[in-house]
């Protein structure tokens, strides 16, 4: 947070009209926050107050491109709010999102606030979404671990990459998402497994427990079962994201149509009928799909006819 005299003089160049005093302001707290790390704030002040948003991008992390064979920064789009969430994985998630928000309070208590969310569900139900939603709500930097930078096939080479990744992120406020963590995570106890493998997971635990606060570590798996039991222990916060049911299908659908005009050529509900199994990505790309139809065929798309034709389309894809 900026200086209270900073956030003082804001609020009065605000209250007398000053625009050009209230414009220097929000360029010092800009400054500010790039000091702090804080790259994604700092970059949304920058174009909330410039009508072109050139140079929005100036400034960013130096740091992060010495790593960027081994993390990707990614500026994160996706809100909770947008999400078609099962309302107590949604509290489960608040409630971590606020525990960073109040991590002062909780320290005057002995307390840290819990940092590490493990992420399990079959593909496409947003396990990836989630994490980035979770980094636009705490407005932090959203780095996703790079497996073709990190995975090596020189011995010792893999656990070495591993601890420079988790340098980098220990110095800064971030959340840093393992996408399959399960790559590098596997069971130890597995006959099958190399012995480099072990000890690259024991180098990922060693690197969790040595984690701060600071950082918030999101792992997300499809093979929950296949993760070692010591890596799933160090995830406090542990949530199963399931595929839709018909209710969450439909209700998403009513949001997707919305987004895309208002109409789908049929009822929600009856196109959540027939995209039964489908996941939540599924259902997104289906409504993408009959929206760039429609859009080709203006300035008369038949949506009915449009919707019918993606169906069958999806039918004969999901059967093969």
């Amino acid at each position: 947070m900026a200086r209270s005299d900073l956030l003082l003089d804001l609020v009065e160049a605000e209250r007398r009209g000053d625009r050009d005093r209230f414009r220097v302001l929000v360029e010092s707290v800009i400054a500010e926050e790039r000091a702090k790390q804080h790259h994604l704030v700092a970059d949304r002040l920058s174009e909330i107050i410039t009508t072109t948003g050139a140079g929005s991008n100036a400034g960013r992390d130096s740091h992060a491109s010495a790593v960027s064979d081994l993390v990707h920064e990614v500026v994160p789009r996706r809100r909770l709010d947008e999400l078609q969430l099962d309302p107590i994985v949604l509290q489960v998630l608040r409630e971590l999102s606020q525990e960073q928000k109040r991590s002062e309070l909780l320290r005057s208590y002995g307390l840290e606030p819990r940092n590490r969310l493990l992420l399990s569900g079959p593909p496409g139900n947003g396990k990836t979404s989630v994490a980035e939603a979770i980094a636009a709500e705490l407005m932090l930097p959203f780095y996703v671990v790079r497996y073709e930078g990190v995975v090596s096939s020189f011995l010792g080479e893999t656990a070495a990459r591993l601890d420079h990744a988790f340098e980098f992120a220990r110095s800064r406020r971030c959340v840093l998402f393992f996408d399959e963590l399960d790559t590098i995570a596997k069971e130890r106890s597995d006959e099958h497994e190399t012995g480099e493998i072990k000890r690259v997971v024991s180098t990922l635990l060693l690197q969790i427990d040595r984690l701060p606060p600071h950082v918030i570590l999101v792992g997300a798996t499809n093979h929950g079962e296949l993760l070692d039991r010591a890596a799933w222990r160090r995830f406090q916060v542990r949530v199963e994201l399931k595929a839709p049911s018909r209710a969450q299908a439909t209700t998403y659908l009513d949001k997707l149509a919305a987004r895309f005009g208002g109409d789908l050529g049929l009822a929600p509900r009856t196109i959540a009928d027939k995209l039964a199994g489908a996941s939540f990505a599924e259902i997104e790309e289906f409504a993408q799909d009959v929206r760039r139809r429609a859009i080709l065929e203006l300035p008369d798309p038949n949506m009915r006819r449009i919707v019918q034709e993606r169906l069958e389309h999806w039918r004969t894809q999901a059967s093969e």
